[in-house]
């Protein structure tokens, strides 16, 4: 079975910066676009992030002009970079994989923003 494995969380500072990986254990069948959501204690999944295949990207209101998403689509994997961060950023973060026949979820990263 394939896997999404989440790395790049963990402790950062005020105002810092944080980049997520995101890499497939092998390859996606019907791949048709990647995304990344985040969850903060007591709150909703939200959505953060999401790319096309095609390298087409959108933004959700929380978190835009502060990340970027990105993909080695060859190397079946998305990118999530963070700027600026701030305390209301903690949360763990989670990478989905769109496929034709259904979503794969990463098992989430915990991001804590703390000085």
């Amino acid at each position: 079975q394939v896997q999404l494995v989440e790395s790049g969380g963990g402790l950062v500072q005020p105002g810092g910066s944080l980049r997520l990986s995101c890499t497939a254990s092998g390859s996606i069948v019907g791949l048709k676009g990647m995304g990344w959501y985040r969850q903060a204690p007591g709150k909703q999944r939200e959505w953060v992030a999401s790319m096309t295949t095609g390298g087409i990207t959108k933004y959700g209101d929380s978190m835009k002009g502060r990340v970027t998403i990105s993909s080695a689509s060859a190397q079946n994997a998305v990118y999530l970079q963070v700027h600026r961060v701030t305390p209301e950023d903690t949360a763990i973060y989670y990478c989905k994989f769109i496929t034709a026949w259904g979503d794969l979820w990463g098992q989430g990263t915990q991001v804590t923003v703390s000085s």
